[in-house]
């Protein structure tokens, strides 16, 4: 059997391999649900011949029904393997483009990749906005020559440090499609450089963590390419950098000169000491860490926290000991503009928000009295330590640390690599046992909440997810909606929303103009002093509140209400939210006499977000209605 197109052929392939709803397929193919239903149409049709079709499973999505296995097997032998050599959705398209234009010394013309690609040239010029902005954040241009085409300028530390983050991040999805790889480096130099670092800085009392390593062996790759094709770095050096870390660098450079086959100047030593610092483990102990730079920041955040919020975290010696030995290394990528990319970002300002805007608003506070700027990604990494530092001292919103089995046939390595990112994601999980699936289909009955498998296995009495070995966000949230479980929600909705705090505006009206009605009723009602409508101001001035799938989360910086309340308002037409546009906003006023509460109501808005509820309560045009939908989505968990 043959396509019609490329996009039916990986439509087949996704879901010969699990079970998808049309949201999640829509997604992964950058199409509409309507696109994905007439797609599955258009399979069903010649999947019909060999006894195969794909039908909805209600709550979980298409699978297929195999009728006749030995006409279905025919099909499989013949089925047409996708080529990688040419991408085919929007996303691999900007990752080729920047490839291109990152390795070419030459300049591009749009037209001449259009051919290659089998495209039109609008559709590449389109891709283009993204891949201008993509190259922005590394102060890198394209220019523009008649009948040349484009070509690429900017700084080298610019090109290799986009072009490995660019390669991290696509290798952290799965293994990197060979075309990408083989236009950036030698595939056998990251393994090989593996086994230097493994060999030389144990040796130098140098300790990364593997993620690092990783790392830093992409980057070493790069660097071999860009040398051996006269690309060196230009005049570098790198200042207060630990003597063992200076040892380890010129070793590992030392390797990396013999796969170039030209030497390694001073200055890519030193930028090699650079990467090696800013992923260094740091000793736990905080008595071997003296720099004052990282103390008074770490005592200034958790200060800070305790007079602005009222959550005393001061006496955590593990958090500070944490947040001590994350910051000494995060000082020396502020201090060379080395950016961390932080897959979990989006997942963390969803699912710690409150940790987020305290973390914020310290960071944010603090800033002014230091020259570095510390990015988002860098925050959210400072988040998640004092997300847990809450959850431990304010267990609130959380019945039980949930316990979860996990099967894994794959090896130790990728069970320990799929623990990491569970604890991660969800530090409050307790993986009680790795099991092997033999050893699971031999078990009677299954004692934890419920069971996370590599592997498609039987179900014995409790709730199953099957992930990949890399898991897609669309398997995170499903072990997400049984993780964050709790009975509070319900009772904090009750509490906290009411009718004299809900409104629908149908007119257009400002971010600001709303700001100052609602700050001034809620002023007049004795929930706020006039000082709060600044402060809300002056957060929002920092980043944007946008929670996400239009909702808006305004609030003050720190805990000024009198009395707790939450202001709703439904905005059907939309409000511009800086660059995005805001449906539902929820204006939080929260006082310290009620702070302990005050995750719990955050945990409301994750839970419409979660439930991709925006537009069933933007469509509600009284608090009664309201509360009857929102009602729905918190007691489903």
């Amino acid at each position: 059997m043959r396509f019609p197109n490329q996009r039916l052929a990986q439509l087949f392939t996704l879901l010969q391999n699990e079970t998808l709803p049309q949201d999640e397929l829509a997604q992964r193919l950058s199409v509409s649900t309507r696109t994905v239903r007439a797609d599955i149409t258009a399979l069903n049709a010649l999947l019909h011949q060999y006894g195969a079709q794909f039908v909805l499973a209600r709550g979980s999505g298409y699978q297929l029904k195999i009728d006749d296995p030995s006409r279905y097997q025919a099909l499989e032998a013949s089925a047409p393997k996708p080529q990688l050599h040419i991408p085919r959705t929007v996303q691999d398209r900007v990752h080729f483009l920047l490839v291109r234009f990152l390795t070419s010394a030459f300049s591009i013309k749009l037209e001449d990749l259009a051919d290659e690609w089998f495209v039109s040239r609008a559709t590449l010029q389109n891709d283009m906005v993204d891949v201008r902005e993509r190259l922005a954040r590394y102060q890198l241009t394209l220019e523009t020559r008649p009948r040349h085409g484009m070509k690429l300028f900017g700084s080298e530390v610019s090109i290799r440090a986009c072009l490995t983050d660019l390669l991290w991040e696509l290798s952290q999805q799965g293994a990197l499609n060979p075309v990408v790889h083989e236009g950036v480096f030698d595939a056998s130099v990251p393994t090989l450089l593996e086994g230097v670092l493994q060999e030389v800085l144990p040796r130098h009392h140098v300790r990364v963590t593997d993620e690092g390593e990783r790392f830093i062996c992409l980057y070493g790759a790069v660097a071999v390419r860009r040398v051996s094709e006269g690309f060196p770095l230009a005049d570098f050096s790198a200042e207060e950098v630990a003597q063992n870390v200076r040892d380890a660098a010129h070793e590992v450079a030392l390797a990396l000169q013999q796969l170039a086959g030209k030497p390694f100047s001073s200055a890519e030593e030193a930028w090699l000491c650079v990467h090696l610092a800013a992923r260094q483990v740091q000793d736990v102990d905080p008595e071997t860490i003296s720099a004052d730079d990282d103390e008074a920041l770490v005592n200034y955040i958790l200060r800070y926290i305790n007079q602005q919020y009222n959550y005393n975290l001061l006496d955590d010696a593990q958090l500070h000991a944490d947040l001590l030995t994350h910051i000494k290394t995060m000082i020396t990528r502020v201090r060379y503009q080395i950016m961390i990319p932080n897959p979990l970002l989006d997942n963390i300002k969803q699912h710690y928000p409150m940790a987020w805007d305290m973390t914020l608003a310290a960071v944010s506070s603090w800033g002014k009295y230091t020259p570095y700027t510390i990015s988002e990604n860098e925050i959210g990494f400072l988040v998640l330590h004092i997300g847990v530092g809450l959850e431990r001292h304010y267990n609130i919103g959380y019945q039980r640390q949930p316990k979860v089995l996990l099967v894994c046939d794959a090896g130790n390595a990728m069970a320990r690599m799929i623990e990491a990112i569970l604890q991660r994601k969800y530090p409050q999980v307790e993986i009680a046992a790795t099991l092997s699936q033999r050893d699971y289909e031999q078990r009677e009955t299954i004692a934890e909440d419920f069971v996370i498998s590599t592997v498609r296995i039987s179900e014995k009495d409790k709730p199953i997810v099957t992930i990949a070995p890399f898991p897609t966000d669309y398997q995170l949230e499903q072990i997400g909606k049984l993780v964050l479980v709790d009975r509070t929600r319900p009772f904090m909705l009750n509490k906290y929303f009411d009718a004299a705090h809900f409104r629908v505006i149908d007119g257009p009206l400002d971010q600001q103009s709303l700001f100052a009605e609602l700050c001034q009723q809620l002023q007049q009602e004795g929930f706020v002093d006039a000082e709060f409508y600044d402060s809300v101001v002056e957060r929002e001035a920092i980043v944007s509140t946008m929670l996400g799938d239009g909702i808006a989360l305004p609030h003050a910086l720190g805990l000024l209400a009198k009395k707790t309340v939450v202001y709703t308002v439904i905005a059907p037409d939309g409000i511009a939210w800086g660059d995005e546009t805001a449906h539902i906003i929820f204006l939080l006023a929260i006082s310290k006499s009620e702070y302990e509460e005050a995750m719990a109501i955050y945990d409301i808005f994750v839970t419409f977000l979660r439930e991709r509820a925006m537009a069933r309560l933007s469509a509600t045009r009284s608090f009664d209605e309201f509360k009857t939908v929102a009602m729905e989505c918190v007691s489903r968990f």
